[in-house]
């Protein structure tokens, strides 16, 4: 799973561009501020300085989920703009960077300012049939910046792109990472990990992911929920066990029967977590690192288990309960870490127990680019280190003949196949009985999995 466990640095371009504006103010991306905009609310001027606010304060080393809060609340359709702006500049990590880097001198005083750039060099390039609107807009956002003193240059850098974006585009088809908008080290090890299947990895990675479906088996069935669908004018298809996937995403609130518990988002890939788990009626689950609460869901979907879902995080552990109420299903939820059994646990061994551990996440990098800007090579291993010992308090808490699913949302064999070689070695009394690791793709995200028996 997506873990903010580990503390994340801010880039090396972004440590440099963090200063101060022309007027000397601490900028408010960096700050964690989200200062009153004068702009129109429904304007493609207010989504692009929003979405510049996301984008400057991930490239400061925020998560992306903080930085969409912070900008406070919009309307939906604004909403819907700046996520859409925001997730596609940074997906394109390096190539907004490298354009940058051709077309100034130096790197800006003003982080948000060339935040700005960057969400409306993505915007020219996603958008090419509107580079007059774009860049009207986006003079019109740099108002607001430093008293309007960054206007002439974002008019002048915007033109100057269209002027030169064939020149550009050539260019960067020759550069390895705005090429393919990964950090270095993290093609690197894709190259190594999967030689053949490293392009298309990368490709996956580039694209927005699909929107999944997990159908609450306990309150309608796939079929019937298919139906419902059509009959609402949203198509899909069926992907195996529970999973329906929308041919174009739509909000929440349009699909039928959700505030009704009758269907979850969770991407396929995802959903296999449980049916590996394969849970029985009346056995007792330990889902040991549990939010947001999906894959305990779907436990409980498939079977009356007496489920303990454990989550460090208080927040977070908070979004367990609120999803387990709207599905109409029940857990024991604790606000605990779940290598420290002792605060926890009854001392009543687990028949199962689900270890979807932190990790780097880059099996789900096109749901969380800011992986890519906020991620290090150094995380992989300090990563691997937590798993390990989250491995090892967990495997006292199973019976004899127990299961124990790890999954993680990662590419990386040292979070995955390696580590499960490394915990067999360690525990004579543990048993791989199959495994897999999912590469992201049209169907779903990238994870592993692999399934342990405890001997007796």
């Amino acid at each position: 799973m997506p873990s903010s466990s580990l503390p994340s640095s801010p880039s090396s371009r972004a440590r440099r561009v963090v200063k101060r504006d022309a007027r000397g103010a601490t900028n408010g991306a960096a700050a964690g501020t989200a200062p009153a905009s004068a702009l129109a609310p429904d304007s493609l001027a207010c989504s692009l300085s929003l979405s510049a606010r996301v984008v400057a304060a991930v490239r400061a080393g925020r998560s992306l989920t903080q930085a969409l809060t912070a900008v406070g609340d919009q309307p939906p359709a604004t909403r819907a703009a700046v996520q859409e702006i925001s997730y596609g500049t940074l997906r394109g990590y390096g190539q907004g960077e490298f354009i940058l880097g051709r077309l100034l001198d130096r790197s800006l005083a003003n982080p948000e300012g060339e935040a700005l750039l960057l969400v409306a060099l993505y915007r020219l390039r996603s958008r090419p049939e509107a580079t007059h609107t774009v860049v009207d807009q986006a003079v019109s956002a740099a108002s607001e910046l430093a008293g309007g003193a960054y206007k002439g240059l974002v008019n002048g850098v915007l033109r100057n792109y269209l002027r030169q974006r064939t020149a550009l585009d050539a260019a960067i088809v020759d550069d390895e990472v705005a090429c393919h908008q990964h950090p270095r080290w993290w093609l690197n090890r894709l190259r190594r990990a999967y030689p053949a299947d490293w392009p298309a990895i990368v490709a996956a990675d580039n694209a927005p992911p699909p929107m999944t479906l997990r159908v609450n088996r306990r309150r309608v069935a796939p079929a019937e929920y298919m139906a419902r669908l059509s009959a609402d004018g949203l198509s899909c298809r069926a992907l195996g066990g529970v999973a329906l996937r929308l041919d174009k995403p739509v909000a929440v609130e349009r699909l039928p029967g959700f505030a009704e518990g009758w269907v979850s988002v969770q991407d396929a890939g995802a959903q296999q977590a449980a049916e590996w788990l394969r849970p029985v009626d009346g056995q007792r689950l330990l889902d040991a690192c549990a939010a947001p609460g999906g894959k305990s869901a779907h436990l409980l979907e498939m079977a009356n288990v007496d489920l303990t879902a454990i989550d460090i995080d208080q927040t977070r552990a908070r979004r367990i309960t609120d999803n387990l109420r709207r599905l109409g299903l029940s857990a024991s939820v604790r606000v605990a870490d779940c290598r420290e059994g002792d605060s926890w646990w009854n001392g009543v061994p687990f028949d199962a127990i689900l270890a979807d551990v932190p990790c780097s996440a880059s099996g789900v990098v096109r749901r969380h680019p800011d992986a890519k800007y906020l991620r290090r090579e150094s995380d992989v291993r300090r990563f691997a280190s937590l798993q390990s010992e989250i491995l090892d308090r967990l495997w006292p808490l199973l019976t004899a003949g127990g299961r124990l699913l790890y999954a993680t949302c990662s590419l990386f064999p040292e979070e995955n196949g390696a580590q499960i070689d490394a915990f067999l070695h360690r525990h004579p009394d543990a048993r791989r009985q199959r495994g897999q690791q999912l590469l992201p793709g049209a169907e779903h995200d990238g994870f592993f999995y692999a399934l342990l028996e405890k001997t007796p």
